[in-house]
């Protein structure tokens, strides 16, 4: 589905607590318009009603989801994930999501549709990718590609550590305006990571003090205000100083 959607959108349960069986949207009311399901939701004919408890949010311009804190990671097209290699077969990998099922990365799901890209793959490694499809009926399907075609940030995650968490702090780190706890640490500190929706994260830096440090800052984070955990991170760098 793809059009312009409302402004503001055409619900007032966003950013409300939502419980399994709501109907959020009325499709019939909304003509000519489009929308994306996020996590949490599913079409029963004109209605989008809610499936896990939660928080129910709206991405300009079109998408919404479900936002709660839970371990069990529902696979949902578009989703950026963290998996880990655990097969390979002729055509494609298997790859651990934290879903029901494992899911399967195809050897041309690459830029320019090249297997040889796929080489750099072993069995354990760690990748950063996305989901393509997704529905009850069959595994989850992925892609080492952007919406263009692009490798974009999609690839093997080399050295660093990844740590799980749960998909609620996954989401509000990659929140906009950026999360407080990742702002205040980019001030302080050079390092990379990697967020994936599925409540898997990988951070990478210079040294084992620095990737510890921020792992354990936004571990701490996910309870934390805006301004506790921008006053967290001051106190871990006195510690490391």
């Amino acid at each position: 589905m793809d059009a312009k959607p409302s402004n503001p959108p055409p619900t007032d349960l966003v950013d409300n607590v939502v419980v399994p069986g709501d109907v959020v949207l009325d499709l019939a009311k909304m003509t000519n318009q489009t929308i994306k399901l996020g996590a949490g939701l599913r079409q029963e004919c004109d209605s989008i009603s809610v499936m896990t408890a939660g928080k129910l949010r709206f991405l300009k311009p079109n998408k919404y989801w479900i936002e709660n804190s839970q371990k069990r990671y529902v696979p949902s097209m578009g989703d950026n994930v963290i998996g880990i290699v655990v097969e390979r077969r002729a055509e494609h990998f298997l790859v651990d999501i934290k879903g029901p099922t494992l899911a399967f990365l195809p050897l041309i799901a690459f830029e320019g549709g090249k297997r040889g890209n796929a080489s750099k793959f072993e069995i354990g490694a760690l990748i950063y990718t996305r989901v393509v499809k997704a529905n009850s009926i069959m595994d989850p399907e992925l892609s080492c590609t952007d919406a263009t075609g692009k490798a974009a940030e999609f690839g093997p995650l080399k050295g660093g550590y990844m740590f799980e968490t749960s998909t609620g702090l996954s989401r509000m780190l990659l929140s906009s305006p950026p999360c407080p706890v990742l702002e205040a640490l980019g001030k302080k500190l050079s390092f990379e990571i990697a967020v994936g929706l599925n409540g898997r994260i990988w951070v990478n830096a210079s040294s084992p003090s620095i990737v510890i440090l921020v792992s354990n800052a936004i571990i701490r984070s996910e309870f934390l205000s805006g301004m506790q955990q921008r006053i967290m991170v001051e106190k871990l760098m006195e510690r490391i100083q």
